[in-house]
């Protein structure tokens, strides 16, 4: 089910989404590619795609990869892809890579290491520039997901750009959130810091060969005892791991079965679902209004606006109400 190789050129280009989404649910990973494409682009035709994609909805786990640049998410991400096709499951990965401020290219980086699975039809691997999208992901990501579970796929793994403290979008999308670690990277005092470290589900220490991982584990669990838990609240996990040599990666996976279980028994993975739909449905709206603002940019409306309250007639809250006016009109 990988992405490599030459689409069909009544595929590459189609925007017949029912057909797409039919070649799609029977593996066809051209109808995948064009679909994500589609998704990507923000073509006039997404909400079609959205609305055949919708009965398909929440039928895959979904599971993040996060953490600083270097701690081998890409490496860890290949070896739980080959954990999770032992168990026969069917497997979607969403690897988001930084984009150039500049041009807005990026190098998908991500297909060169998953090159393992690259002929294994029960994998398809899509690498997404986050074209300047911040939290760690791509704007399109949330959809994309949607594609991947109408195509069948058991779990999608979404890994992020190399991310700092405070990008954790990521927790928002997946059912499960894994944060990556390294020793010798600084993760002693990031341990004890807010921000992306209080999103995992999951911690795993990667490269726990390394000096200083009994460190780095003592630190995590050391920060997890002081958080505030009520009864029968998830204790995040830590597992140790040497992804480059594929040890370990049975272990995460256990934990992620572990927090799957955890989930379903106390209703939270409902809760999260629908707290991710909720966001969607507040980013798609924004992003509607956003589009009807920069309509009016073209007017004279917000330019008068602007005039105004440049010199002192009109206050920025009062412009502000009056531009919503102007938009519900």
């Amino acid at each position: 089910m990988s992405e490599l190789g030459t689409a069909a050129p009544s595929i590459r280009r189609s925007r017949d989404v029912p057909m797409l989404v039919e070649r799609a649910r029977a593996g066809d990973p051209r109808a995948v590619a064009r679909l994500i494409t589609l998704v990507e682009s923000g073509d006039e035709v997404l909400p079609q795609v959205a609305a055949a994609l919708a009965p398909y909805a929440g039928q895959a786990q979904v599971v993040g990869l996060t953490g600083s640049p270097g701690v081998g998410k890409s490496t860890t991400t290949n070896e739980l892809v080959r954990a999770l096709r032992a168990r026969g499951h069917r497997v979607g990965v969403l690897a988001v890579d930084p984009s150039s401020p500049f041009t807005g290219g990026a190098i998908l980086g991500d297909r060169v290491r998953m090159q393992d699975h690259a002929t294994d039809p029960g994998v398809y691997i899509r690498s997404m520039s986050s074209r300047g999208h911040l939290g760690g992901l791509s704007a399109a990501t949330p959809q994309a997901v949607r594609v991947l579970e109408g195509a069948g796929c058991d779990v999608v793994l979404v890994e992020t750009v190399g991310v700092g403290q405070a990008e954790v979008e990521v927790a928002s999308l997946a059912d499960t959130t894994l944060v990556l670690l390294a020793p010798g990277m600084g993760d002693a005092i990031q341990a004890v810091k807010a921000g992306i470290l209080e999103i995992a589900d999951i911690f795993v220490v990667n490269k726990a060969d390394r000096d200083g991982a009994d460190a780095t584990v003592r630190d995590i669990n050391g920060m997890i005892a002081l958080g505030e838990r009520g009864p029968g609240e998830w204790r995040p996990q830590v597992v140790r791991s040497i992804a480059a040599r594929g040890e370990g990666i049975d272990d995460i996976a256990a934990a992620i079965d572990k927090h799957r279980g955890w989930l379903v028994e106390h209703g939270e993975l409902r809760r999260r679902r629908e707290a991710r739909a909720a966001a969607e449905i507040e980013a798609i709206a924004l992003g509607v209004l956003r589009a009807r603002i920069g309509s009016l940019r073209d007017g004279t409306g917000l330019a008068a606006l602007a005039g105004r309250v440049a010199e002192g007639a009109l206050d920025p809250y009062a412009a502000a109400g009056e531009l919503l006016a102007e938009l519900e009109r």
